[in-house]
């Protein structure tokens, strides 16, 4: 399969400006993964530490442990989308298992800190998947908007000539051409034309530049299907100190990864009176890997036996992005039967900067002895500040205008409670999370809920975590002002996760 190579701006593809905000928000977000301790009590730690995943929040909470300590998670995780489709209801669910967490921490006790006042030093070496991305939809109703309107409008004021193929010239020749020298819209008005979706007002005239569609007003049966792998993650090296025993400090600097694969199929079939094509399979694939960086600081307080107070700032991610795209169109017509165009072209865009925004975060737990907990996080993120640049030549200010009108500041609260009784823990816990949209419609706020166990023989540990979370939101098919279906995505998750440590 060949390669092209599109030194144009890399968001002016597919996707256009909605898109690209849930694509710069889905690289942007965290899901409360880790430990099942963690998961159990939804995450709210930044108070407490003492849990290889509470350093997500607050890296101070290496310090807490007593011992060293390593700790390894699985996770399976249910997915069910309720799709609602011009009142058609449509479910689809997937299921899969990861490698959520690993990592340890190490002890390090100053044996005199009379002139340092500095207890003990933490090391901290740790894994953490922070997003999984896969996910599975499937939408299906009748409508009367049909998808060849984004052909046609794609298609109108490019003349005839630049979309037609030449004697002797391939499908893949044009298409390559067209995406190295004019970009996506050149791609897809020579899609539809070649597929006899769209055709010129004057076919004789090279130069003409207006078009009409081979599909006739009416109804339309649509189906809309979309599978999506991959995980986002994290590398953490951590640091910290207890200090005069009552305070911990502590620092992280985190590698971070992206992998992300999606493929969308829209199929739509008509009967309607004039028109000449009458089914039409669009596949559309997208291909992302990113790395980036960030950092966090954090600190923790004893204000006496039973208050504990956090602090942390995590600060922006640098993501590089690469990203890739094939498409494929098949039609059925009256008149020229079945048309099946397949570049078989990778269209590999320059890679991007993306910069996510930060978060500060503020912790208070309640300790009552060796009883048990509760502990609350509240966490603040703008993701108005979300930005994407390039050193390629892409221009972003469009997009980073949308980003600044659409998103907002967000807030989150994580409550979480454990109660101990003999070598057993029981907890459970609730997160809220408002949704990033100032129109919540195209996705809502976040609710989850959790309950978890656990059982220490001592030197060993194993805990076990179910949580659920719900959310609403609009999956737009495309961005297109001819042709703006979208379907209301009703997404419910379920995970059992399972964790085992040790201390050494």
């Amino acid at each position: 399969m060949k390669k092209i190579f599109l030194f144009i701006g890399i968001l002016s593809m597919s996707f256009l400006n909605a898109q690209d905000i849930t694509d710069a928000l889905r690289y942007s977000q965290q899901d409360v993964l880790g430990t099942a301790r963690f998961r159990a009590m939804s995450g709210a730690f930044g108070a407490l530490g003492g849990d290889l995943s509470a350093l997500q929040i607050n890296p101070a909470g290496s310090a807490v442990f007593l011992n060293s300590y390593g700790s390894l998670t699985l996770s399976t995780k249910h997915i069910d989308n309720d799709a609602a489709y011009f009142n058609r209801l449509s479910n689809r669910n997937s299921k899969n298992v990861n490698l959520n967490q690993i990592g340890s921490v190490f002890i390090y006790r100053n044996q005199n800190n009379e002139s340092s006042g500095v207890n003990k030093i933490s090391l901290g070496l740790a894994y953490d998947q922070t997003t999984d991305n896969a996910n599975k939809l499937f939408a299906s109703g009748r409508s009367s908007n049909s998808v060849s309107g984004l052909f046609l409008n794609e298609a109108q004021g490019l003349p005839l000539k630049l979309i037609s193929r030449r004697t002797g010239e391939s499908i893949e020749d044009l298409y390559s051409f067209l995406g190295e020298n004019e970009g996506y819209r050149a791609q897809q008005a020579f899609l539809g034309y070649e597929a006899f979706i769209i055709e010129p007002n004057d076919p004789d005239n090279l130069d003409s530049t207006s078009y009409f569609s081979n599909i006739a007003p009416g109804f339309f049966d649509q189906e809309y299907y979309l599978e999506s792998t991959g995980l986002n993650g994290k590398f953490t090296i951590n640091g910290g100190v207890q200090v005069n025993n009552n305070f911990y400090l502590g620092i992280n600097l985190n590698s971070h990864f992206i992998n992300y694969d999606k493929v969308t199929k829209f199929i739509e079939g008509n009967n309607n009176t004039g028109s000449t094509t009458n089914e039409i399979t669009f596949i559309n694939k997208l291909s992302t890997t990113g790395a980036g960086f960030s950092a966090q600081i954090g600190g923790i307080a004893k204000v006496n036996e039973m208050i504990r107070l956090g602090v942390s700032y995590e600060s922006p991610t640098w993501y590089l992005i690469e990203e890739e795209t094939t498409q494929k169109l098949e039609t059925i017509s009256d008149t020229d039967g079945r048309s099946v165009v397949d570049p078989r072209i990778i269209n590999v865009f320059p890679e991007y900067k993306l910069r996510t925004p930060a978060k500060a975060t503020g912790s208070i737990a309640l300790i009552f002895s060796q009883q048990g907990l509760i502990s609350l996080d509240y966490s603040y993120k703008d993701y108005s500040t979300i930005k994407i640049s390039s050193d390629e030549g892409g221009n972003f200010a469009n997009l980073n205008n949308d980003i600044r009108s659409n998103l907002q500041g967000t807030s989150t609260i994580k409550i979480g409670t454990e109660w101990r009784l003999d070598n057993w823990s029981f907890r459970s816990g609730y997160s809220f999370e408002e949704s990033p949209y100032k129109k919540d419609f195209i996705l809502g706020d976040k609710t989850g809920y959790s309950i978890g166990l656990g059982y220490s023989f001592g030197k060993f540990k194993i805990d076990a975590s179910y949580d659920y979370t719900k959310q609403e939101y609009t999956e737009q098919f495309y961005s297109n002002p001819n042709f703006t279906n979208f379907a209301i995505i009703d997404n419910y998750t379920q995970n059992i996760t399972v964790s085992v440590g040790m201390n050494f």
